[in-house]
């Protein structure tokens, strides 16, 4: 059983930078695709990033790419969400959430987009980043 802990959101400015961490404990987070996903008031959970395990593959959602960048450190098992040019739409509870088998899609198959949420068995408690002005 593998347990996740966010920690780094706040409140920041539009344009400003954050970065999320995703820490791991009781596995290795190699062993899982990990993923960050997010929900804002009256709106569904979304996926945001993650990171597979297993096969290195990378996804992010339209919303945030080029603007968000997920990695890993595998010596502290933590995953990190660096989000820079924050928006107000960006505004929601973080969570991070792990997935076995350790790849982000929902097919071995065709490893293509996201897996769906319900896919990703472990959660984190969530983080609120509020950006506003």
């Amino acid at each position: 059983q593998v347990r996740l802990v966010e920690s780094g959101g706040g409140l920041v400015q539009p344009g400003d930078s954050l970065r999320l961490s995703c820490a791991g404990s009781g596995r290795t987070l190699d062993y899982y695709a990990v993923g960050w996903f997010r929900q804002a008031p009256g709106k569904e959970r979304e996926g945001v990033s993650c990171i597979g395990g297993s096969d290195g593959r990378i996804y992010y959602a339209d919303s945030v790419k080029g603007r968000f960048t997920i990695s890993i450190n595998d010596a502290k098992n933590t995953v990190y969400l660096q989000m820079e040019n924050l928006k107000p739409e960006d505004a929601a509870v973080y969570y991070c959430a792990a997935k076995y088998p350790s790849y982000c899609s929902g097919s071995y198959y065709d490893r293509s987009g996201l897996a769906k949420k319900t896919d990703f068995g472990f959660w984190g408690q969530g983080i609120q980043v509020t950006v506003s002005s």
